[in-house]
């Protein structure tokens, strides 16, 4: 009989992501986002709910792993002692104390580093979150090194469903590819390492246009796709030509799956 026990879901995450395309963006395509993302370190209703749903109390320390511009780690840093920023983009890091700076915080710590870069040095601290930032090459890995890091809990977004572009445009693009590994590999995995991981959903209606002309439309789908042939610009362009009010909004209404475990339970 075969049971959950036997499953490797690190190494089905790793085929699935290889299945999807899915691949990590260099540094320098988070560097140039950096100021367009950086808005959201003054709050959002995505930010407010992640806040809202952690636990600070025994807590003085937080590493934010993969913290962009700093939104989270902002958020809670006047609640702690010290707050660790670690992301592999020095342009989001410049933004995190460019925000820090702007709010008077003296307490906040950048991190240059990316997931597969040695973490030695990296202080383990009461709370680690990653916030959107779990589209890994490598889940069970970063798992383990988010948890090794963490004295008390931990904290994470993944996205339900694995889509950040909306189903119609897949389809005028002709993209058949599987949808990313989502949430559920996380869960399965924690459950192997022995944590006990809590399970909610943040809901973000994400309908900000994103796409003023075919241009725009263009670098916005290729930024989370991978660069389009020239066949996939010329039927995106006729969707586009299509109604074009329509192709301002092309991103998806995004969920995202809330999960968090304690690191201290025997």
């Amino acid at each position: 009989m075969t049971t959950l026990l036997d499953i490797d879901f690190g190494r089905l995450y790793r085929e699935h992501l290889a299945a999807s395309g899915g691949r990590e963006k260099p540094p320098e395509a988070w560097d140039t986002r950096a100021s367009s993302l950086s808005r959201e370190a003054n709050g959002s209703p995505y930010v407010d709910e992640f806040v809202r749903r952690m636990d600070l109390s025994g807590c003085a320390t937080l590493l934010d792993v993969g913290c962009g511009p700093g939104a989270i780690a902002l958020g809670v840093a006047p609640r702690l002692s010290r707050v660790f920023g670690l992301d592999y983009s020095q342009g989001m890091l410049n933004a995190l104390l460019e925000n820090a700076a702007a709010r008077g915080l003296c307490n906040v710590d950048p991190i240059l580093r990316s997931w597969d870069d040695d973490w030695s040095d990296v202080p383990a601290c009461d709370l680690v979150v990653a916030s959107r930032s779990t589209l890994v090459r490598d889940m069970a890995d970063a798992l383990a090194r988010l948890d090794g890091k963490a004295k008390r809990r931990v904290y994470l977004t993944s996205l339900v469903g694995g889509r950040f572009v909306r189903a119609d445009v897949l389809q005028a693009i002709g993209r058949d590819r599987p949808a990313l590994p989502d949430y559920v590999y996380i869960l399965n995995i924690l459950h192997r390492m022995g944590r006990q991981p809590r399970l909610d959903y943040i809901r973000t209606e994400r309908r900000r246009p994103v796409a003023s002309d075919l241009e725009a439309l263009f670098q916005h789908v290729s930024f989370s796709l991978g660069e389009l042939t020239a066949g996939e610009k010329e039927r995106l362009a006729a969707w586009y030509g299509a109604d074009p009010e329509r192709a301002r909004l092309v991103d998806a209404p995004r969920c995202w799956a809330f999960i968090s475990w304690e690191t201290t339970i025997p």
